[in-house]
């Protein structure tokens, strides 16, 4: 049986992305694809679980980076579609709604597979339950990025950010946890990162991402780390947080926090200057540390 880094679960997506002009880009991405993108451009063995419509497979399929033996298709009643609408050109505010809407990730669907790590990649609420955080944590390490367990989706399509009901009873199972700003002050209603860390930390989780447009931070119940975000343009702004957490995690497994965090907010800041998953190398990571850092 192969070994995995990690193995990140979660829907790709149809994105309409229109910018504060009002060019619109269409694009298949979703967390899964962009975070399998990034872990990979760094040297990891990782294995993406994706669901959608089977008409769909074939353009899907196509968007990710990884090796077609290492994408696992569930089947899927339909496809997610979102649309994004940035109203500032540095893209940190945006409208998104949920065109459509693939079916939940259920733990009896999950293969048997030798990984370390199990990404939840969602999108929106209902992608993943409970039941499946608590069933992972059996096989290895979890990572959450709370996004799919925030975004709600209106009967119109529209979206809304409400706190996670069940985070004290799931966190404890979790080993990395992602939010960015937002998303932390919505779940403890700390506007302070290093504020909403300690409190995320005291409910369960291990490890704690905080994202912002300036920096990335970690706190480990020790420490807090912290790293710039040096992009020399916001193009590639689609993606940040997906970028930034895989390739945190997966660096994990054999460096410190801080040389991760390292070669993860580099990895984010190339990617960044670029639309769609990232398509560098470790060696392009490197370089560009060196430069900027």
């Amino acid at each position: 049986m192969a070994k995995y880094s990690s193995m990140i679960i979660g829907h790709s997506s149809l994105d309409h992305n229109t910018d504060h002009e009002g060019n619109t880009v269409n694009i298949v991405g979703g967390a899964v694809v962009f975070s399998s993108a990034s872990a990979y451009a760094l040297g990891h063995n990782v294995l993406a679980v994706t669901k959608n419509a089977e008409k769909d497979m074939e353009e899907r399929r196509s968007a990710f980076t990884i090796p077609q033996e290492n994408i696992i298709f569930l089947p899927s009643e339909k496809s997610t579609e979102m649309v994004n609408i940035y109203h500032t050109a540095d893209k940190e505010r945006r409208t998104c709604f949920n065109k459509s809407k693939g079916d939940p990730f259920k733990a009896s669907e999950i293969p048997e597979a030798d990984c370390a790590i199990y990404h939840l990649a969602g999108l929106v609420f209902g992608d993943f339950d409970k039941e499946l955080i608590i069933s992972l944590a059996k096989r290895g390490d979890v990572a959450v990025d709370v996004q799919a367990m925030l975004r709600h989706v209106n009967p119109d399509g529209t979206m809304h950010f409400e706190d996670w009901a069940d985070k004290k009873e799931c966190l404890p199972y979790v080993k990395y946890l992602k939010t960015d700003a937002a998303e932390a002050e919505i779940m403890t209603g700390c506007s302070d990162r290093k504020e909403a860390a300690k409190h995320l930390y005291s409910w369960g989780a291990k490890e704690i991402m905080i994202t912002h447009n300036t920096e990335v931070l970690i706190y480990d119940g020790n420490e807090f780390y912290t790293c710039p975000i040096k992009a020399r343009n916001l193009s590639g702004r689609t993606g940040r947080g997906d970028t930034t957490f895989a390739a945190y995690i997966n660096e994990r497994l054999n460096k410190s926090i801080p040389d991760a965090l390292l070669t993860a907010t580099a990895t984010v800041s190339l990617k960044m200057e670029t639309p769609g998953p990232f398509k560098g190398t470790r060696e392009d990571i490197e370089n560009y540390i060196k430069e900027l850092y």
